[in-house]
């Protein structure tokens, strides 16, 4: 591997933190009905896909000898239980509202036990790598710029800046059990960020549309809204369009994780939290610290 600057921050398991969801409003994302639902759709993959993750990485906990990198792959797992844990209060919130949650998550979970069960270790590993690589990117994205969630209510944006931040200070761990001691053929791991990009915004797209469907709008409605709203998240300008010189460099043979710096404002969540045990508070300085 070619030599490169290394961008490392220690994971911090973070317990009982309170982002009141309760307390949202429907259509979270500035009254917008589509991005809400896009949003709330990539919330609800959290709970079961951090579960699929964790047992990705146990498939190898007895293989691994490094004791940092043992340590790292416990405190990995501690975070991602209690990012299911959070996302799942969101869940309660959408289940509230009347959407088909149960039904949701009876796939993934159908999905994710088929992956485990029928699948290689080294495939499962490559795909929890790939998705953190992504989930990061997206954090990344998320709140570099203030303008993407302006919108977005305080305390939802508040949840995702924890989870953004707890994914910054883990991104590495899976990758680097996987190319430690995971025996992961290089085509594999590359087709595996590019299957996992599909997948998402394939089951992003599709589980949005079915909310939708359940807040009452007719598939002409929903067939506008998408064609409106799709391309703030992947046309040409979109959120996760600007996140393609970075992602792309995973396709690079040399490519680590860490050689991507941490987001800028990662110390300012940091501090702020520290001062107020606030997670809200500490969420708000973080998007506000953004360009």
């Amino acid at each position: 591997m070619n030599a490169f600057t290394q961008y490392t921050v220690e994971p911090v398991v973070r317990k009982n933190l309170n982002f009141k969801l309760e307390e949202i409003p429907r259509f979270w994302f500035g009254g917008d009905p589509f991005k809400t639902r896009m949003f709330d759709a990539l919330s609800l993959t959290f709970p079961d896909g951090e579960r699929y993750f964790i047992e990705s990485v146990r498939l190898f906990r007895d293989k691994i000898k490094d004791p940092k990198l043992q340590l790292r792959v416990a405190d990995f797992i501690r975070q991602e239980a209690q990012h299911g844990m959070a996302h799942d209060k969101m869940n309660q919130v959408m289940k509230d509202q009347g959407m088909p949650v149960d039904q949701f998550i009876q796939t993934l979970n159908k999905m994710f036990k088929f992956e485990l069960t029928k699948r290689s270790p080294a495939y499962n590993i490559a795909m929890t790598a790939a998705a953190e690589h992504l989930t990061a990117l997206m954090a990344d994205t998320f709140y570099s710029h203030k303008e993407t969630l302006q919108d977005a209510h305080p305390y939802v944006r508040a949840l995702l800046a924890w989870h953004a931040i707890e994914e910054m200070e883990h991104r590495d761990v899976a990758f680097d059990v996987m190319k430690q001691v995971g025996e992961v053929p290089e085509l594999t791991r590359k087709f595996a960020l590019a299957f996992t990009t599909v997948l998402m915004l394939g089951f992003t797209t599709y589980r949005a549309n079915i909310m939708l469907k359940h807040d009452g709008f007719d598939r002409l409605s929903r067939l506008k809204m998408t064609v409106k709203g799709l391309p703030w998240f992947v046309g040409s300008n979109g959120m996760l369009t600007k996140m393609r010189k970075p992602y792309a460099e995973w396709f690079k043979q040399d490519f680590h994780p860490s050689q991507h710096p941490i987001i800028a404002q990662y110390d300012v969540w940091l501090k702020t939290l520290a001062e107020t045990n606030d997670p809200i508070q500490a969420g708000e300085a973080f998007w506000q610290a953004g360009k």
